[in-house]
């Protein structure tokens, strides 16, 4: 009995407690970020410097000119649950500030090693804490300029298990990035700088929102936007809106604000892709930059740890408002596809119909058709179920064993899996029949069919590979180079992998934002390389994000763009390619796992024709 008098509940010690609040506010580096520039923003800071080291892991550092804080203030804000933001439980319903949670440096300082300088204005000097695992390891007096200097060292030093599952510090950054991007894009009235391993990324003036987007998308940028403006009693919407040439396969510079919050709401994207519906390709996604005003008492922004999801009290009128905006301002700036009122209501019939006598259309009817009248079943006998003739219909009720037809399942047997043929299969090039971009052939068992497109893809993708890890592929020069503007992420990306697109087989340089090509791989069609380009770098920051490797990821996405191009005009080219490809180690399937090949048995043309 003993044990059950035993103290079961128990207060956690504050480094514990901070550890585990940390787990739920520090995931990664971009956290820490997000949560100190939200800081420096509700400090009033007109000036921010952020400079990382290794992705985050090893330094993040951000310098900003805000109020500052007095040596009481400093201390206090290291503690749990200290905020300056809201007094009262009526403030968490008319939310203005950023950061409000009170656990942001308490949370970083139990899983990091900080320096903290501070001053405010009106104070003679300022002070210096630093905080090791949570507890406190310098406080003194120090000459500092206005504002606040936050060093984070180490993060999850004390917490390995966390620091392994850290990604790459390309990955990180890439986090780094879009936290920072996001608090800049929201704030273009103050000044950001952003440094990486003591590299520029990007250096951001005060300006208008206009100028801000412009300067993080990348030169001529304002001429690939549209501003979107309304404003109702629920909802003011302002922002601009990429084009629809601009779209791109993945969703790359796309940023809802509320209350110049960032979020992310699927069902608002939803409303933006539904107003490009014609305008753009399927599985493209527009670019934009989209503000709301609410009135703070009708959202939540405290619903997710990240506060990246807020619940919006009036979302279905917000969506439809937002839908209108964006179409109004398709129509506004000539890029929806608008009615001619002028042209004659006749129809535009085809050449080839017009001089025919115009005939009234019939529809052909069965008279003797009699929806009632049995038909022939596809089961184990002709006829309705009795279970169906009875049920409602006959004069007594179904038997279990009358239900037994309609539950029955066909149980024909499968046909055995066909082993492919080989090239030896193949019949004579006289008998070869081209169809668009399928060859037709003869086999012993029956008709193979060959996707030219995909066996291209297999070919090019087999050789590649094999060249691609020793040397460069072969390149053509172009008869024209190419200049390509590029946005800031898009240099970024190319800058990084350099090398990989010289092994590739292209000829480039990158002066400032403009990526100057000279030349290309010779498997490339020249009137594509562009457009190839823009699929690698869309393809780099997949493999990035979903840990692909990028050099074979890259290798792919060129074969299939070159593959595009191909096109077999005669039957001396189509044997050529049916050698090619069996001498692929595995000629049944292309390099994204589609099938080449289907043989189509005389069984199965058999009952084609019956």
């Amino acid at each position: 009995m003993a044990r059950f008098n035993m103290q079961v509940i128990k207060r956690l010690p504050t480094q514990l407690a901070n550890q585990i609040a940390a787990g739920e506010v520090v995931q990664r580096p971009s956290s820490v970020v997000k949560e100190l520039m939200e800081n420096a923003i509700d400090a009033g800071a007109t000036e921010i410097s952020l400079n990382i080291k290794d992705g985050g892991r090893t330094l993040i550092s951000i310098q900003d000119n805000g109020s500052g804080m007095n040596p009481e203030d400093a201390l206090l804000c290291f503690e749990r649950h200290a905020t300056s933001k809201i007094d009262a439980i009526d403030d968490l319903f008319k939310l203005t500030t950023m950061g409000f949670r009170g656990e942001a440096l308490a949370s970083i300082g139990a899983v990091a090693h900080i320096s903290l300088k501070t001053k405010r204005d009106e104070a003679l000097t300022g002070v210096h804490i630093k905080m090791e695992g949570g507890n406190i390891a310098m406080n003194e007096e120090v000459v500092c300029s206005k504002g606040t200097l936050i060093e984070v060292k180490n993060l999850f030093y004390n917490v390995p298990a966390r620091r392994n599952f850290l990604k790459s510090d390309a990955i990180e950054f890439n986090h780094v990035e879009d936290a920072f991007l996001y608090i800049a894009i929201a704030h273009p009235e103050v000044s950001f700088i952003l440094h990486h391993n003591n590299q520029a990324i990007y250096n951001l003036s005060a300006a208008n929102l206009k100028r801000r987007v412009t300067d993080v998308l990348g030169k001529n940028a304002g001429d690939r936007v549209f501003p979107i403006e309304s404003e109702t009693d629920i909802v003011k919407l302002t922002g601009f809106i990429g084009k629809p040439e601009t779209a791109k396969k993945t969703r790359g510079s796309q940023f809802f604000f509320v209350n110049k919050r960032f979020f992310k709401s699927s069902y608002f994207n939803h409303a933006v892709l539904k107003a490009f519906e014609g305008l753009i390709l399927e599985k493209t996604h527009p670019t934009y930059f989209i503000f709301l005003e609410v009135d703070p008492a009708k959202i939540d922004v405290n619903i997710h740890p990240t506060k990246t999801e807020i619940k919006f009290e009036e979302e279905r009128f917000i969506y439809s408002i937002l839908l209108s905006t964006i179409r109004q301002s398709l129509g506004m700036f000539n890029l929806m596809p608008s009615l001619d009122f002028e042209l004659e209501t006749a129809f535009d019939l085809p050449a080839g119909f017009n001089k025919q006598p115009i005939v009234e259309p019939t529809i052909q009817v069965d008279p003797n058709f009699n929806p009632f009248k049995p038909q022939a079943h596809s089961g184990k006998s002709n006829g309705f179920s009795k279970g169906i003739k009875e049920q409602g219909f006959g004069s007594t009720s179904p038997k279990e064993a009358d239900w037994q037809l309609f539950y029955s399942i066909n149980e024909t047997p499968l046909p055995e899996q066909q082993e492919l043929p080989g090239i030896a299969d193949v019949q004579s090039v006289a008998d070869l029949l081209l169809v668009g971009r399928y060859i037709f052939t003869p086999v012993k068992t029956g008709v193979m069919m060959i996707d030219s497109k995909r066996a291209m893809e297999r070919i090019l993708y087999d050789e590649c590979i094999e060249s691609f890890v020793k040397h460069p592929l072969n390149q053509q020069m172009l008869l024209f180079p190419i200049d390509k503007p590029l946005e800031k992420q898009e240099v970024r990306i190319v800058s990084n992998h350099l090398k990989t697109f010289e092994q590739l087989g292209f000829n480039i340089s990158l002066q400032e934002e403009v990526l100057h090509i000279f030349g290309a791989p010779e498997i490339l069609h020249e009137n594509g390389v562009v457009q190839c380009i823009e699929e690698l770098i869309d393809r780099v920051e997949y493999s990035e994000q979903h840990q692909e490797d990028v050099a074979h990821s890259l290798v792919l996405q060129m074969v299939k763009h070159a593959a595009r191009y191909h096109r077999i005009s005669n039957k001396s080219e189509a044997e050529m390619q049916i050698q090619r490809l069996f001498s692929c180690p595995d000629h049944t399937l292309s390099p994204s796992n589609e099938p080449i090949i289907q043989i189509l048995a005389f069984e199965q043309l058999n009952q084609l024709i019956k």
